[in-house]
């Protein structure tokens, strides 16, 4: 009899029914426990992201912008009154006085780079400031040399220049240097224009003898980027398409887990691997797999045209794309990315380790929040609290990446240097995170 009424099933009851009051009252707690956990958890990590932005504006000092005047300041066009150069001046000493927002115009002494207009070119490529105007020191000879010689080929936008690097990080330049780069130049065509003017009429100067653009607008800008961001294709490569990295390497845990774990369960074939050798191959394993998920990865970017095999070019001079290895720079960007992947990899798999699924989902998420809001986002607006994000490995990444497809200021080394130590403390931690996965499973824990 007892048989049979095991064998019968077990009519269902509604959802209140008193006979699940204590089943009820133990979901309640638990769904009510991990529901707590999420939204603590969504309000914690998500104000990370957040944060990152929060107050940007009063950070806009920190995007140095250097106004250096050569205007005739070199031997070959010294001059005692040069006009243009003290106007442009006068105007970004205006924006340093007022409180509107603005970006951080510095007024440099032209003896600083030893009068050579090129050496401030350089500093911005060096990535000392987000950009330099540059009042070139034949600005006002030339100008004047255009009324007295009736020359009618003068070009106004040879007396100042603007000089940028938007391949450094083009968010920023597109959302901020550039737009107060267009509010400074129109302050110093709007103030220098009335006064230029004035100062002919003043000299007895005959305005309709002289060609025009002497005139207005007399003045100019020439705007360099010495390495633009392009071509749009390769903005995946250095942004979006990093977050492909950090998941993929996410989920080599649990795809290749159960491929492991028949070397180190026993059966009636074969004995179980000694834990030592077999820590040691999940680690090469590991590392292999990288190796070739990385390379398909970064096939992606090759199969779409961005460029891998031009020609690397001096500093101070503009370019398109001028890779930093020349044909090897596939090789590099590849090897950037094992690398990287395994950097951003290990700790995924350690701490999937230690706190099994789904809690290691959190990680996942904390992980991709940490690194996109210190990768994709300059540092130098966030806080001093995103300090800790120049050590973060997708930072590293990016800029690397930046490097090698745009040939800007390299620090590749150091980048690597800190994508390794990453490895190497999580292989250090590697067998630690081991044996807790092995001491919560023989505890039924996960």
């Amino acid at each position: 009899m007892p048989e049979k009424v095991e064998d019968q099933a077990v009519p269902a009851v509604s959802f209140f029914d008193p006979a699940l009051k204590e089943v009820r009252r133990r979901v309640y707690y638990q769904w009510s426990r991990t529901v707590s956990i999420l939204c603590i958890f969504v309000l914690v990590v998500l104000s990370i992201f957040w944060g990152s932005q929060y107050s940007t504006e009063s950070k806009y000092t920190e995007l140095k912008v250097w106004v250096v005047d050569f205007d005739g300041k070199t031997d070959d066009y010294r001059t005692n009154n040069p006009v243009i150069g003290p106007a442009v001046v006068n105007t970004a000493q205006q924006f340093i006085d007022s409180s509107d927002l603005h970006l951080g115009y510095i007024i440099k002494n032209s003896s600083t780079f030893d009068n050579d207009p090129w050496a401030v070119r350089q500093a911005v490529y060096d990535e000392h400031a987000y950009a330099a105007v540059i009042v070139n020191p034949n600005a006002t000879s030339l100008l004047r040399a255009a009324i007295t010689q009736h020359n009618t080929s003068y070009d106004p936008i040879g007396a100042i220049q603007t000089v940028i690097i938007s391949a450094r990080d083009e968010n920023t330049y597109y959302s901020y240097v550039l737009p107060d780069l267009a509010i400074f130049q129109s302050s110093v065509l709007a103030s220098f224009g009335p006064q230029w003017v004035q100062s002919l009429i003043t000299n007895g100067t005959d305005l309709t003898t002289i060609p025009p653009q002497t005139i207005n607008p007399a003045i100019g800008f020439t705007n360099i980027d010495l390495r633009p961001f392009t071509p749009a294709v390769a903005t995946p490569a250095v942004t979006i398409g990093l977050i492909y990295l950090i998941i993929i390497a996410f989920f080599n845990f649990p795809f290749l887990m159960p491929i492991h774990a028949q070397l180190i369960k026993p059966s009636a074939s074969n004995p179980p691997l000694k834990v030592p050798q077999w820590l040691i191959w999940r680690i090469l394993s590991n590392i292999a797999a990288y190796f070739f998920l990385s390379l398909f990865y970064s096939l992606v970017s090759l199969a779409f045209g961005i460029p891998f095999s031009n020609s690397p070019v001096p500093d101070t001079v503009p370019a398109n794309n001028p890779n930093a290895y020349g044909k090897g720079s596939f090789v590099v960007f590849w090897m950037l990315n094992w690398v990287g992947m395994t950097a951003l990899g290990f700790p995924c798999e350690n701490m999937a380790m230690v706190l099994g699924f789904p809690w290691s989902s959190f990680f996942l998420i904390f992980w991709v929040i940490t690194n996109v809001a210190t990768g994709f986002y300059a540092i130098e607006l966030a806080s001093v609290f995103y300090r800790w994000g120049y050590a973060w490995p997708l930072h590293r990444i990016v800029e690397a990446l930046r490097t090698i497809l745009f040939g800007t200021h390299s620090r590749i080394g150091l980048d690597f240097a800190v994508l390794f130590i990453w490895i190497a403390v999580s292989i250090a931690f590697f067998p630690v995170a081991s044996f807790i996965m092995g001491w919560k499973m023989r505890r039924g824990l996960a």
